[in-house]
């Protein structure tokens, strides 16, 4: 029969067993690095995943990501060589290839992001003073991110990092002088509109004068041919006038006292002062336009 005190010392030593296997014993995983360190001397460095073993209560398995980081840059201004003020948005990517000197340098990735935000802070300023405000937002932006990325992964070997990329994702003028560029842009579009204007204005001028020149013309010459026809028409009345007043001058004279008579008695306002046996009323009295013989015996009578 065992005793109650046999049972207890199995259960600490069991209990330590699982304790002492459970602090010597760790996995890595995939996604990152395990530097092993012993009294803060680092001595290995796993990289596969599995299960690996340490010894226990001395050894101490410190985990770095070992996957891309992203350094996320606050907006910087920066000079270029043609003196214009540049606001550049950046950001970079970068791993930990040396997990070592990593924990020697830095110890940590926020104390790596902030010393990379030191460095590419200062290579930004470095290679974008070195060109032309174009260049950076047009010509050379691709060449000018590979010579950044350059730099900064040299400055960043001694840490034990590798930077994968830099990114420009914004570079543009401060607010205040964007605004200024934009009232510029604004003001010589006004001007190329306004001169747009004028010239369509002083082309549908010279438009409107040549076809007002040419309605003048056309209605100069359709008022000469209308004359003229009118006149050869007067001319050819004239002539039939007067072969009619040599054929008959007495049913000339009829007809002319005709026209007369519905020409000049309307019946809208004619009034005349005439004498009943003027000259005007003559076929009145008598068709045929002859005074009777006892008119002609009363006016001889009625002159003294």
């Amino acid at each position: 029969m065992k005793s109650p005190v046999t049972g207890v010392v199995s259960l600490i030593l069991a209990l330590l067993v699982l304790i002492v296997a459970y602090s010597s014993a760790f996995t890595v995983d995939q996604t990152e690095q395990v530097l092993v360190v012993r009294f803060g001397e680092p001595k290995r460095v796993v990289t596969e995943p599995g299960l690996n073993f340490k010894a226990p209560f001395i050894d101490t398995a410190i985990r770095i990501d070992k996957r891309i980081l992203d350094l996320e840059n606050p907006s910087q201004e920066v000079i270029a060589s043609d003196q214009k003020r540049l606001v550049v948005d950046a950001f970079a990517r970068y791993r930990i290839k040396n997990a070592l000197r990593f924990y020697q340098s830095v110890g940590s990735v926020q104390a790596a992001n902030l010393q990379l935000t030191t460095l590419l802070n200062a290579s930004l300023r470095r290679v974008l003073g070195e060109v032309t405000f174009i260049d950076v937002v047009r010509d050379e932006r691709e060449m000018l991110m590979n010579r950044i990325r350059g730099q900064l992964d040299h400055e960043a070997e001694g840490y034990g990092i590798q930077v994968v990329d830099v990114r420009i994702r914004r570079a543009d003028l401060p607010e205040q002088n964007s605004q200024a560029v934009y009232q510029r842009m604004q003001t010589e579009r006004q001007r190329e509109a306004a001169e747009f204007r004028a010239q369509g204005g002083q082309k549908a001028q010279e438009i409107r004068s040549k076809a007002d020149r040419e309605a003048t013309v056309i209605i100069a010459e359709a008022n000469s041919a209308a004359e003229q026809t009118r006149g050869a028409g007067d001319a050819e009345r004239n002539r039939l006038f007067a072969e009619a007043y040599g054929k008959d001058p007495d049913f000339f004279a009829f007809y002319r006292s005709m026209s007369a008579y519905e020409h000049g008695l309307r019946s809208s306002d004619t009034r005349f002062l005439l004498r009943p046996d003027s000259d005007f009323f003559r076929y009145f009295g008598n068709p045929s336009g002859k005074p009777q013989p006892g008119a002609e015996a009363t006016a001889g009578a009625a002159k003294p």
